[in-house]
């Protein structure tokens, strides 16, 4: 497990990404497929997160989307990499964090990554996402 510091005093960004998705396309996948599609693409703690909130289909849809933002900033190299190993956690004040697992972790080291910055938002019909490499100079 790979937790990247907070610290963005004299660095770099690296690569960006982003993402948008249909919340009724995570509600249509939890419906078909489950605890079966939950258990691929979202930790336990993520899970236990999303439970507690009144809109769950939409924080769902929003990590998801966090998730493919992440991906999509790591570039042609992502390849290999599960939406399960980028885990989206929210600190004391909400605020979103990334920790990576695996191969997503072995990538920010390979990398020497300090920070993945993100953003998520939802309203009842999307999620989005933007996600920042951050490389301390």
């Amino acid at each position: 497990m790979v937790s990247l510091s907070t610290c963005l005093e004299g660095g770099m960004i690296i690569r960006t990404g982003i993402d948008i998705i249909e919340v009724s396309r995570i509600k249509k996948a939890v419906d078909m497929w489950g605890e079966r599609f939950l258990s691929r693409v979202f930790t336990k703690r993520e899970l236990s997160y999303v439970n507690k909130k009144k809109f769950s289909h939409e924080n769902l849809a929003a990590r998801f989307a966090c998730k493919e933002a992440v991906l999509k900033a790591f570039g042609d190299t992502m390849a290999g990499i599960r939406l399960k190993n980028i885990e989206i956690l929210n600190d004391s004040k909400g605020k979103p964090e990334v920790i990576l697992h695996k191969e997503a972790g072995e990538f920010a080291n390979k990398n020497n990554l300090d920070n993945i910055i993100v953003t998520m938002s939802h309203t009842n019909n999307y999620a989005v996402s933007n996600a920042i490499l951050w490389k301390n100079e």
